[in-house]
């Protein structure tokens, strides 16, 4: 346990069915005249864009010309375009991509930084506009955690921008944005939010902050996501599951997230897989590798989701890992790379690239080799 925590939350959260219609009180308490929306074409054509804008009474322009899992590059023209309108809100609605390039352009707008400087000294931009997050899946947790994902090219890489400064100023968790989600986002969302629950738990920057979020993420995830995945009707387990990914964020931004996401990186980075597909794939064979460092954890977790019981402490670790393989077979998601042509011509790429996650390795309660990440790999290559 760390010696020395801190918590860092946004200034006010909504949440729960009709709390779409705190837009305006939020936009009066800003007195912003003019608003920036960001989002994607897909969450437009899906009718949700509308939703929002029922609720917005003020001049407006929406910026959707951003692909998923965009580039360094990418995110910088949309900054770039919403910069030019010079919005006094910003206001995201989709997920995790639209959220992240949202936060970077509530620091960037109308200055000199950009989005590229930031790879390497990502504190040195202030906010410089307020933001509200309006996440349309109920997995990535953005709305409430301090990074900006975006791809790097050149390194064929994924890089987490973290700075204070991204911190939402509002949030709102509408169940009526996850209404209709599709199910191969619903699950993969969903299980990237397990991944922040159970790695900010394990972690070695977990702490009495982060446990307490950590811990109720993963219960209430454990308990409700293939029933809010499956069930198109299941709309309490859809809530439960879109405060479980604010709590996980939550957690985020006082623990970290660990091997999982570190090693997963590459994936998106260099084969363009989806984070959350990455995440799912990685998930059994880095808690395996981890067990006998955090089985004590693992057992806590289950005695938080399933009830104390009779088991020792290690059935209850192998039972946690058991059934989060479970859940991913479950929902479908892809259990090794060969969907994705990824093959052992690779493996030498993939260890390089994701041993230079060091922020997140690091964070890894045991130490992962070259070799140790070598053989994860290898496990997920066919």
């Amino acid at each position: 346990m760390m010696d020395e925590f801190s918590l860092l939350l946004p200034r006010r959260v909504y949440a729960g069915f009709s709390s779409l219609s705190h837009i305006d009180g939020i936009i009066k308490e800003t007195g912003a005249p003019k608003v920036a929306i960001f989002t994607d074409k897909g969450i437009e054509k899906a009718g949700l864009v509308d939703i929002v804008l029922k609720n917005i009474l003020v001049e407006y322009r929406i910026f959707d010309d951003l692909p998923a899992e965009p580039t360094y590059l990418e995110a910088q023209a949309l900054v770039d375009e919403a910069g030019a309108y010079g919005a006094d809100l910003i206001i995201a609605v989709g997920g995790g991509s639209v959220m992240d390039t949202a936060k970077l352009a509530s620091l960037l707008q109308g200055g000199q930084i950009r989005v590229k400087d930031l790879l390497d000294s990502p504190l040195i931009a202030k906010k410089r506009v307020r933001t509200l997050m309006i996440p349309t899946t109920a997995g990535t947790g953005a709305e409430a955690t301090l990074n900006a994902i975006v791809a790097v090219p050149e390194q064929k890489l994924k890089v987490g921008i973290v700075n204070p400064e991204m911190m939402s100023d509002y949030v709102i968790l509408d169940p009526e944005m996850i209404r209709k989600l599709p199910m191969k986002i619903s699950a993969s969302t969903g299980v990237d939010a397990l991944c922040h629950a159970i790695e900010c738990y394990t972690g070695n920057k977990a702490n009495y902050f982060s446990d307490i979020f950590a811990l109720e993420a993963l219960s209430l995830i454990m308990n409700n996501i293939e029933k809010a995945v499956k069930d198109p009707d299941a709309m309490d387990a859809k809530v439960k599951m879109q405060i479980a990914s604010f709590y996980a964020g939550i957690a985020i931004t006082s623990s970290g997230t660990t091997a999982v996401h570190a090693l997963s990186y590459p994936l998106g980075g260099r084969y363009h897989i989806a984070h959350g597909v990455s995440n799912a794939i990685l998930l059994v064979p880095v808690m395996k590798f981890n067990e006998d460092a955090i089985s004590s954890r693992l057992a806590s977790g289950y005695d938080r989701c399933y009830g104390h019981s009779d088991l020792s402490e290690r059935e209850k670790s192998k039972a946690m890992i058991e059934r989060m393989e479970e859940i991913v077979k479950s929902l479908e998601i892809p259990s090794n790379l060969a969907t994705f042509n990824v093959g052992l011509g690779d493996l030498d790429d993939l260890v390089e690239a994701g041993m230079k996650v060091t922020r997140l390795l690091n964070n890894n309660m045991k130490t992962v080799t070259k070799e140790d990440a070598r053989r994860i790999y290898s496990q997920i290559l066919c």
